[in-house]
């Protein structure tokens, strides 16, 4: 598994597991300046424990819908450049100030990832990736209403919940209807359950559809 630089296998508590340099955020264990990036409380970390195809180097410029209180994006503004963090919820956009603190290059957005034309004069216009982790029925609609942010060549990074699009269907029906819709947009590349780290979860990594 080759991961971004700035990304790296540590020892914690007798386990190996991955780790990023940085403040510390939520409690999380910690190695000198490394600090534990668990797969089990982010679903982008299960994505690189199952060798997905993320195309991370590190030092991207990147757009993270779903914020939340900042376990993940929190990481991912270790190892990478500019790093947008939309999140629709005051209490935990809050909470994702304090990484902010200890990161320059985390931009914290107070917004609502279904409607991009209210951040778009704030978000770069040729973000490299695109990270989305958000709780709610439409995921892929958000995805591809997004991709003007991404530039051509650029990386979309999904988590596909099935219980927020739909409780009561089978998740694998679920997934194919958010793919289906993902097409629109983007060429798929790779999708990969994320058990054992996350339940009824779909990994998916694609690129803009060219015009």
């Amino acid at each position: 598994m080759t991961l971004p630089d700035g990304v790296e296998r540590r020892t914690f508590g007798g386990d190996d597991r991955l780790a990023t340099k940085g403040h510390p955020v939520y409690g999380e264990p910690t190695d000198g300046d490394w600090r534990c990036w668990d797969a089990r409380r982010s679903k982008l970390a299960a994505m690189l424990e199952h060798g997905m195809d993320t195309g991370l180097d590190g030092g991207e410029t990147v757009l993270y819908l779903g914020a939340a209180s900042g376990t993940t994006v929190s990481h991912v503004a270790d190892f990478s450049g500019p790093t947008y963090a939309v999140e629709f919820a005051p209490r935990p956009t809050r909470d994702l100030l304090d990484a902010v603190d200890a990161r320059e290059n985390l931009f914290p957005l107070l917004k609502d990832a279904r409607k991009p034309e209210t951040y778009a004069h704030v978000v770069e216009s040729d973000v490299e990736v695109l990270v989305q982790d958000v709780a709610t029925r439409g995921q892929a609609r958000v995805a591809c209403e997004n991709a003007r942010f991404l530039r051509e060549d650029g990386r979309l990074l999904l988590a596909i919940k099935a219980r927020s699009e739909d409780v009561a269907s089978d998740p694998e029906t679920v997934f194919e209807r958010a793919l289906d819709t993902l097409r629109e947009g983007y060429e798929i590349i790779e999708t990969r359950r994320l058990e054992p780290f996350h339940v009824d979860h779909l990994g998916v990594v694609a690129v803009p559809r060219k015009v």
